[in-house]
């Protein structure tokens, strides 16, 4: 699969092993992301509770589905990502939850998951929300996968305290706004939160 994507917040296409990962730089990427990506923060502010349906948009390698596995009570865990590299990694990560039906790993895109409108307690997405081709698009999805009462969170690197890599991968504010404005037209109690490196959304539906 072509590694190249269109990304709203560079108004053009991004060629990165890590915007769609495939082939031998998409697996080192993939690599990379499970070492690095801490996301237990993440996990704090998506506050699962026991029976929920959470689906995760944009798994890469799988770190984050692990985690949900592993230290929450859902009852179920869906993923989509739009690469089938990815998809063959997380399915590794997490390979006796997927055997047991409770993680579900799929194809798709923020603007077409493929799931059932009002089928998920908790959506997440993280390092991945300036990648998507459409932003509004993308968050009218969340809107209509999501219960009523249910939560999104989207985050994006930053933070109060980013590493160099995320440093250099911030998003300006005026692009962080647009986010923000977009998950306010659709959604109620919108907040944006400093994790130690990632800036934060959370919107209630």
């Amino acid at each position: 699969m072509n590694s190249d994507t269109h990304s709203w917040a560079v108004g053009g296409p991004v060629t990165s092993p890590f915007a769609r990962p495939a082939g031998v730089l998409g697996r080192l990427a993939g690599r990379f992301m499970l070492w690095t990506n801490k996301q237990d923060d993440v996990l704090d502010l998506l506050d699962v509770q026991p029976g929920d349906a959470v689906l995760e948009i944009g798994y890469g390698p799988g770190a984050l589905v692990r985690l949900l596995s592993a230290r929450t009570g859902a009852a179920q865990i869906r993923g989509v990502d739009p690469s089938p590299e990815m998809r063959r990694a997380a399915s590794r990560t997490n390979r006796a939850a997927v055997r047991e039906g409770r993680v579900v790993l799929g194809l798709g895109t923020a603007a077409e998951t493929g799931e059932a409108g009002g089928s998920a307690d908790r959506v997440v997405c993280v390092n991945n929300v300036a990648l998507w081709p459409d932003l509004e698009a993308g968050v009218r999805e969340v809107h209509r996968v999501l219960r009523p009462g249910g939560q999104a969170v989207i985050a994006w690197h930053g933070g109060s305290a980013p590493g160099r890599i995320a440093r250099s991968l911030c998003l300006p504010e005026e692009q962080l706004e647009r986010i923000e404005e977009a998950l306010r037209g659709l959604f109620s109690a919108v907040e944006r939160r400093q994790l130690r490196s990632l800036v934060a959304f959370t919107a209630v539906r």
